[in-house]
């Protein structure tokens, strides 16, 4: 269940352990966060607290999107790791300009009544990040609230972090990111109306907008995809701007689903990045496009088994 804000929260909602951070693509080493908030008070019910949109998309709004999670597909991540209630706070000028203790005070004690804290040890709150894990610590002992600081989860021998998971994925490596992760990426969205070009070629594919969505490496890819029924279909996708086809000006995900006959036009699917195949190419023209994608589905089945 997600709560946007700590006005008037549910009584159901109140006085829970709650782990705390950005927690974007609620990796392994978030998973660690909220299994330390549920060990510390294994009575309670356990939450996480998040903020929307991220603060680095309200500082800095210029930058390219960098997302691995956007809300809905977070909370359902959150909510697979146990968590109970997402509290999703509204990042804006009047969140940024709160003080790090009006944060504890208002914010964890008053409005979330929270009775247990979980966080890494690099966590920062309050303005100009103001509020560290010391400070945090000592603010939550005055007000009767208890803290475990969860030292960053170790992986192939370095800390798991968002921004590795980032890069991995930029640089082509969607399996490794899947290891830090533990789950494959996912990018979750509605399916939009192409130009039909795919149905021409024989390869009809569902096409997502990345939107908010980091872009990661372009090119060709063996991905699962998350049905709207539930189901777990095979195929392949590329990620990229259609160069043979003049070039689009935004980046898009075109997905050709194996064995599928349906409308998914308007639902929501999620794609999940299982290997990288080769890299966005640009062809003479439409046959050599069609040869190139033919290839490209026998590669991805080999590579999905």
């Amino acid at each position: 269940m997600i709560i946007e804000g700590w006005h008037q929260v549910p009584e159901a909602a109140r006085g829970a352990t709650i782990a705390l951070g950005n927690m974007d693509g609620v990796h392994l080493g978030h998973a660690a966060v909220l299994r330390a908030a549920h060990a510390a008070r294994p009575d309670l019910k356990l939450a996480a607290l998040t903020f929307e949109p991220h603060p680095r998309e309200h500082f800095r709004p210029d930058d390219p999107p960098f997302r691995l999670t956007l809300l809905p597909a977070k909370a359902t991540a959150l909510a697979a790791a146990g968590a109970s209630f997402v509290f999703a706070l509204p990042f804006d000028d009047a969140f940024a300009a709160m003080t790090a203790e009006a944060f504890v005070e208002e914010v964890l004690h008053r409005g979330l009544g929270a009775k247990h804290l979980a966080c890494g040890p690099d966590f920062a709150f309050g303005h100009r990040r103001g509020g560290d894990v010391a400070f945090l610590a000592q603010e939550a002992e005055k007000r009767g609230m208890g803290l475990s600081v969860v030292p960053p989860l170790l992986h192939d021998g370095e800390a798991i972090s968002s921004t590795r998971i980032r890069r991995l994925l930029q640089d082509g490596y969607p399996e490794r990111a899947a290891e830090k992760l533990g789950r494959p990426w996912e990018i979750c969205g509605p399916v939009v109306h192409g130009d039909k070009l795919g149905r021409v070629l024989g390869w009809p594919t569902a096409n997502m907008w990345l939107g908010r969505h980091l872009e990661p490496a372009r090119g060709v890819y063996a991905v699962t995809v998350a049905l709207p029924d539930g189901t777990e279909a095979k195929g392949v996708a590329n990620v990229g701007r259609r160069p043979t086809l003049g070039g689009d000006p935004q980046t898009r995900l075109e997905t050709y689903i194996f064995d599928f006959a349906g409308d998914l036009y308007g639902q929501e699917i999620g794609v999940r990045l299982v290997r990288f195949l080769r890299p966005d190419a640009k062809f003479a023209g439409l046959e050599e496009l069609k040869v190139a994608i033919a290839q490209d589905v026998e590669d991805a089945k080999a590579a999905l088994g």
